[in-house]
């Protein structure tokens, strides 16, 4: 089994994490994939098995054994697509709740992926081997529109323009209690949370900017409708901004702590449109995706309430 060795040095390493330098070092590994590594004794610093939050120290130097096995190639699936719109260049989806976009360590069937290459197989030519003419995702739990390139100059053109910030995105999500204000920004940077990696968080050691727009479209009697417009394209990014803000969204297992006693059937967050520059002509286009039924049929119960 191959082995890697590192020094640490004042400008490389010193007081980071164990796992957080090791990410940044090896990419061929996640950084829950390193944890587990370290967790079996496969990670030693200065010989020493040491924990994945252990700090790190000029002079430290950290060994790790690992072999990489070669990406299973992605299958196609015959799974229901709701297209929106087709052409030559592109492809516009709704895309249910419950379905992840792409395949990865743990799932490598049922993803939104595996539904295109089995629809759209030229595809598969289309960016890396898991994410062929992905250019921006959604959350597992989150539905709504999604655009996927069909060639490679839709597909480099549409990833300038979520970088360039061209493209404009439009979510309806229900929180938690009452805003204080009709409209509003929330601002807060964030990035990874300081002791649990796996979440994101305003509290972290590495933020980074993010702005999230939102306008109150209709109020409950403990919950608020929201159309939200966010400027950047953070992981998690309107979940973390309204959780910090003391209003979660509705049906977050993750980041919201509150229950009711209807039950949401799952995250209250769709992805109502997205607007963006025909990769092909220029002319600004701009798709919708409706709330889904079951979103639908939340908001009618709590009119009940």
């Amino acid at each position: 089994m191959p082995k890697r060795k590192f020094q640490i040095t004042a400008s490389s390493g010193a007081d980071q994490r164990l796992d957080a330098f090791l990410s940044q070092k090896i990419k061929e590994l996640s950084r829950s994939q390193l944890q587990k590594f370290i967790e079996q004794e496969r990670v030693k610093v200065n010989q020493t098995i040491q924990k994945s939050s252990y700090k790190l120290k000029e002079g430290d130097r950290v060994e790790i054994e690992f072999e990489v096995r070669e990406p299973e190639k992605v299958e196609g699936e015959n799974l229901p697509l709701e297209i929106i719109c087709k052409d030559n260049h592109l492809l516009v989806i709704s895309k249910p709740s419950g379905m992840v976009v792409h395949p990865g360590a743990r799932n490598r069937q049922g993803t939104l992926v595996n539904a295109l290459l089995f629809h759209f197989p030229q595809l598969r030519q289309i960016g890396p081997e898991e994410r062929p003419g992905i250019v921006h995702r959604l959350d597992k739990e989150t539905s709504g529109v999604m655009v996927v390139a069909k060639t490679l100059k839709a597909y480099q053109d549409l990833q300038q323009q979520f970088k360039r910030r061209q493209v404009k995105k439009v979510y309806s999500g229900l929180v938690w209690g009452k805003m204080s204000k009709k409209k509003g920004l929330i601002d807060w940077a964030i990035g990874r949370h300081v002791k649990h990696g796996e979440r994101i968080s305003v509290k972290t050691k590495k933020p980074r900017p993010a702005e999230t727009f939102y306008t109150v479209q209709e109020e409950f009697k403990n919950f608020t409708l929201l159309e939200i417009r966010p400027v950047t394209g953070r992981t998690h990014q309107i979940r973390v901004h309204f959780a910090a803000s003391g209003h979660p969204l509705v049906g977050d297992v993750r980041y919201g702590r509150r229950k009711s006693k209807i039950k949401c059937p799952r995250l209250f967050l769709h992805a109502l449109r997205l607007s963006f520059l025909h990769p092909e002509t220029g002319e600004r286009i701009e798709f919708t995706s409706p709330l889904s039924e079951d979103l639908k049929g939340f908001l009618e119960a709590l009119k009940t309430q």
